[in-house]
């Protein structure tokens, strides 16, 4: 009878949160959608369409990530409490116990130690196994919502946060895995040694190129939306994972860095520090032409444009006779790649 109100009302509280998580995730969404496009429409400029499906299927995409992390959520808890307030009448979790699959000895200070490994260990590893994998792909989802809500917090900022939050759940799953085994210190010494061995001869790049990404992260020389150049490569930055770095070029084509490269070579960063970017447009006129008037009309037009900043002041020069024209540049700030 305890055991029945127990559930009812511990039902009750688990269902009242879950209305409530997913009424925040809901307002959280609407909320940060009118924010992007009342941003866009005190700029004076309306959303581009395109702009307007890329920013909602982003926020759709988070937002149905963190839904199912939550009914995930919802579905474990309500399971492990179910769990606890009937284990007295479920003996048969008890059986899995006592069926030893493996046993393995351990000599620590000279005493042979004995380590059986259950069913019910097994059991357990994988249920850790399929937790960890799941919070690594949802749980950064719910991260990137909670900072969205924060103005002050940048793209790149959430993106080094859910990134490095994935390899701290992946991480720390391991490690629960080989405790929930038994498996201690000693007995991983042999597996260390032969990673060494392996780092020594073959695995030096993928380290590298992993430390390199951590160090990217950190110390963030690029962030997701800089755009870059690498070689003879220019793009916008989209992705910064383990062992390369993604950059889209202006043809939508997707080109993969090795992260070493970034650390250890030349790299133009066109927006690190200042979105600020110089604007060079040459222009021609024909011989006999009036070049006051070209040169004042020059700097009319670049001066009326919106988004040519006034602080450096545009330029209007003369820069030499060609062949065939009279040539001129306008050289103006824009207030942003875009």
């Amino acid at each position: 009878f305890y055991g029945v109100l127990d559930t009812l009302w511990i039902g009750a509280l688990l269902v009242l949160f879950h209305a409530l998580l997913m009424r925040w995730v809901a307002v959280t969404r609407r909320r940060l959608r009118m924010e992007e496009l009342m941003s866009a429409l005190n700029e004076g400029e309306a959303p581009e369409d395109g702009m307007i499906e890329d920013q909602d299927a982003n926020l759709i995409d988070v937002s149905v990530e963190t839904t199912q992390l939550i009914n995930m959520a919802f579905v474990a808890l309500s399971a492990v409490t179910l769990f606890y307030i009937w284990s007295p009448l479920l003996p048969a979790f008890d059986a899995f116990s006592k069926v030893t699959l493996w046993t393995s000895n351990t000599v620590v200070d000279g005493e042979t130690l004995s380590n059986e490994i259950s069913l019910a260990m097994l059991i357990i590893v994988f249920v850790l196994a399929g937790l960890t994998l799941y919070a690594a792909r949802k749980l950064p989802a719910l991260i990137d919502l909670v900072l969205r809500s924060r103005t002050s917090v940048s793209a790149s900022a959430r993106y080094t946060v859910s990134t490095l939050l994935n390899y701290v759940i992946v991480g720390g799953g391991i490690v629960a895995g080989l405790s929930a085994l038994g498996l201690q210190w000693s007995q991983l010494q042999w597996l260390v040694a032969a990673l060494g061995v392996g780092i020594g001869f073959g695995l030096q790049e993928i380290i590298a190129n992993f430390i390199s990404g951590l160090i990217i992260l950190f110390e963030r020389p690029i962030r997701i939306g800089d755009v870059v150049s690498t070689g003879d490569k220019d793009g916008v930055v989209t992705r910064i994972r383990i062992r390369a770095t993604t950059i889209r070029d202006w043809d939508g084509k997707e080109l993969l860095v090795p992260n070493k490269e970034f650390i250890t070579g030349r790299l133009l960063n066109w927006s690190l520090s200042d979105p600020k970017v110089r604007l060079v447009l040459p222009v021609g006129i024909a011989y006999g032409s009036n070049v006051e008037l070209a040169l004042k009309s020059l700097l009319e037009m670049v001066t009326a444009h919106p988004r040519i900043v006034d602080d450096p002041e545009p330029q209007i020069v003369f820069e030499s006779f060609g062949d065939n024209a009279l040539h001129l540049s306008a050289r103006c700030h824009l207030d942003s790649l875009e």
